[in-house]
C-alpha cells in the first residue's frame, strides 16, 4: 500500500531495532499523548515482543499494525494500527498512529490514515473505523478530518494518558 511517497507494511522482527530507535528519538515528543509506559517498552526486547504479538494478532484478526515507511529511502517514520477489531454486526476497529517528529507536517500521517482506511474496508472487510483524539491535539484532528472522518462527539475521561484521565473527541468513518 503506498500513497504520497509513503507505504505501509506489516512490521516484521527485522524492524525491531529501527522501531526502537524511532520510539527513543521521540520519547519526549510522544509522552503527552500516550499512556505511561513500562520501561520494557523502551527496550529491544520490548519491540521484539510488540512485533511478535502484532503478527499473532493479525493472524487471529484482532489487530493490524503497520510501519509507515518513506518510499524513497525505506525509512521507518511511524506506526499505524487498527486495534480492538469487532466483527459480527459491528465490523469496527479503533485507529491509532504516530509519526516521527522530524516528519510532522508533511502530509505523511494523512496519507497513512487514508491507506489504512482503504486496507480496512477493501482488504479485511470492516465497515467502521473510529479514532479518539485529545482535544488539544489539533494536528491529529486535522489529519483525521482531511482523511474523511466525521466528528461524533466528546467522550469525557476517555483514556488514561500520561497518568491523567483525558477527554477525547471521537471521530469515525464508515465504508459508505
Amino acid at each position: 500500500m503506498n500513497e504520497h511517497n509513503i507505504y505501509l507494511k506489516h512490521l516484521e522482527l527485522n524492524d525491531s531495532t529501527v522501531l526502537l530507535k524511532l520510539i527513543l528519538r521521540n520519547r519526549e515528543f510522544f509522552q503527552p499523548f500516550e499512556p505511561i509506559r513500562d520501561e520494557s517498552h523502551f527496550t529491544l526486547e520490548g519491540k521484539v515482543n510488540e512485533i511478535t504479538n502484532s503478527m499473532l494478532w493479525a493472524q487471529t484478526d484482532q489487530s493490524y499494525i503497520f510501519g509507515i515507511f518513506l518510499e524513497e529511502t525505506n525509512e521507518l517514520i511511524g506506526r499505524i494500527a487498527l486495534t480492538g477489531i469487532a466483527r459480527g454486526p459491528f465490523q469496527n476497529a479503533y485507529l491509532g498512529y504516530y509519526i516521527d517528529q522530524k516528519h510532522n507536517g508533511k502530509g505523511y500521517a494523512t496519507a497513512a490514515v487514508s491507506l489504512c482506511v482503504k486496507y480496512a474496508f477493501n482488504e479485511i472487510g470492516l465497515h467502521r473505523i473510529q479514532a479518539g483524539i485529545m482535544p488539544r491535539n489539533l494536528s491529529s484532528i486535522r489529519v483525521i478530518e482531511k482523511a474523511g472522518f466525521r466528528y461524533e462527539g466528546l467522550a469525557k475521561a476517555y483514556l488514561k494518558i500520561n497518568n491523567i484521565w483525558e477527554d477525547h473527541v471521537l471521530y469515525a468513518i464508515t465504508a459508505e
